[in-house]
């Protein structure tokens, strides 16, 4: 489905967004020299731009692993545009296995926003309509189209006195992106996902329907959508010249390490604005490579520390401040600091923006991009731990089976469901507190070594079927899979919902081919 929405925001306080993923119509395309395949996509009337050729770019995703060609890449202009192609592959019915796939920022991992052989949305083309801010209500909120990226949300709600409240680690994604998986971050913990922060959706379904929904108006369809693996944010109110101040700290036992960080998100005094953790295993060096904005509490004592083939874990955590009220905030954080068991002289601490904190990933794209090691494969596993597993799970991944963690960070951090909206399509844990752990790996092109993506997919593998073999009922996040028992296995309990409501809004599974859970319906199938 593609949806338009609305997004709650904070007005140093929340605000909302409405947002709307919507799909195609409207387009003018070149027709000459066209390829054979789907001809009744070289005669249907369009307004708007099919594209037939230079279309490559939409044949690959940030994982860079798969490259699967579309026939066409829709660039629209309107919902029409979204909806009138969509129309049109549905009413071809059982003679056709044209598919349609939304691609925000590309940013998916195994393929999910390809479509091979039939049709690619760009979604990033979609910005109709464009950014509304709607200041007066209790509860501010923005609307917005699915093609918008975050960052450009963030700039523009500042400007007003707004921003959203829960985010992602990278901003330049698009907001239906995020939606369709959940959005999860270090404000999670507080705020819930960003699929929590939005008051109604404008969707085109599988039909070629667009349908507004929300909580209170076809509450299925808006449900089904958000976490829904094919669809569609949130906000919150700082002061312009809100800072950051952030705090590392390591921890050599992973006991202490969770229990202080279940401790801070269970607290009921608000004293934290973002909790995120990593691991660390076998690396030299660490306090002193650390980015250069952080600076040690004990500067003696970290020169003295050493952490050459260890597993360790990072606690990271940061608090929103005024500047005119930094030595509150700032005795406030070390009253807090005081009740955690951390390594002393592994105190690390850092002031920086809201905006250069929120677009820290951003930074170091670009110098990646700077060394042409950005486009490069990226075998990320993204896994959902409930607590009562999390040490078990600890003791045979960080020890047996991660050996390093030079590849790319390892993010290790708590949630909690009391949180989350109930009956969207997003699987979590049957626990009220897990935990998200992320393996963001780069491989090295070519290389046979460890860096490389065999290795790293080997590694993955063995996690994959360690979890599978253990029942410690750990599910993946952005999921994939190549079997329908895995998919039933994912969605448990919610899989009848989710089939039924596939049937409903998608009845010949045109939408989100890439994510491979229910092949095209045609006409060959039906004999």
């Amino acid at each position: 489905m593609f949806i338009s929405q609305s997004n709650k925001l904070f007005r140093l306080k929340p605000l909302v967004f409405k947002i709307a993923l919507l799909f195609l119509l409207g387009i003018t395309t070149n027709r000459n020299h066209l390829p054979t395949n789907h001809p009744s996509l070289y005669t249907m009337p369009f307004y708007g731009n099919l594209s037939f050729h230079n279309i490559n770019h939409a044949s690959k995703d940030f994982g860079n692993r798969y490259h699967l060609m579309p026939t066409a890449v829709l660039y629209p202009n309107s919902t029409s545009n979204i909806a009138h192609i969509i129309k049109h592959v549905f009413n071809l019915g059982l003679t056709s296995h044209l598919t349609v796939a939304a691609r925000g920022h590309g940013h998916s991992l195994e393929g999910q926003s390809l479509a091979p052989q039939g049709v690619v949305i760009h979604m990033e083309s979609y910005k109709s309509p464009g950014m509304s801010f709607h200041t007066a209500d209790h509860y501010p909120y923005v609307d917005d189209s699915a093609g918008e990226l975050w960052i450009n949300i963030l700039h523009e709600s500042l400007k007003r006195g707004l921003t959203p409240k829960s985010w992602t680690d990278y901003l330049h994604l698009t907001v239906g992106g995020t939606l369709s998986n959940a959005g999860i971050s270090g404000q999670a913990f507080r705020h819930g996902p960003q699929i929590n922060n939005v008051y109604h959706l404008r969707v085109v379904t599988g039909r070629g329907d667009v349908v507004t929904c929300s909580d209170e108006q076809n509450a299925d369809l808006f449900n089904a959508v958000l976490g829904g693996l094919a669809s569609l944010g949130s906000s919150q109110r700082p002061e312009s010249l809100w800072n950051q101040l952030l705090q590392r700290a390591l921890y050599s036992d992973f006991a202490t390490f969770t229990n202080d960080q279940e401790r801070l998100i269970s607290s009921s005094r608000d004293s934290l604005d973002y909790l995120e953790g990593f691991v660390v295993i076998n690396r030299t060096g660490l306090l002193n490579n650390r980015r250069s904005s952080f600076n040690p509490k004990d500067p003696v004592q970290a020169e003295q520390f050493t952490s050459a083939g260890r597993v360790l874990f990072c606690l990271e955590l940061a608090k929103y401040f005024n500047l005119e009220d930094v030595g509150s905030i700032e005795r406030e954080v070390d009253s807090l600091l005081a009740e955690l068991s951390f390594i002393r002289p592994t105190l690390f601490m850092s002031e920086v923006s809201y905006v250069d904190f929120l677009d820290r990933v951003h930074v170091s794209e670009m110098k990646l991009r700077e060394n042409n090691l950005w486009d490069v494969p990226h075998p990320w596993l993204n896994l959902l731990v409930p607590r009562s597993s999390i040490h078990g799970f600890a003791k045979e991944v960080f020890h047996n089976i991660v050996k390093d963690t030079s590849n790319g960070p390892v993010l290790i951090y708590p949630v909690n469901k009391s949180r989350w909206k109930n009956g969207t399509s997003f699987v979590t844990p049957e626990e009220d507190v897990f935990y998200l752990v992320a393996f963001l790996s780069s491989a090295v092109p070519s290389s046979a070594g460890k860096d490389g993506l065999d290795a790293i997919l080997a590694r993955n593998r063995r996690i994959v079927k360690f979890i599978s073999e253990s029942n410690m009922g750990i599910k993946q996040y952005l999921p994939h899979y190549n079997t329908t028992q895995e998919w039933i296995a994912h969605f448990g309990a919610k899989w009848e919902i989710f089939l039924r409501r596939k049937m409903l809004y998608d009845p010949l599974a045109i939408l989100a081919p890439g994510q491979r859970i229910f092949p095209r319906a045609n006409a060959l199938e039906q004999h």
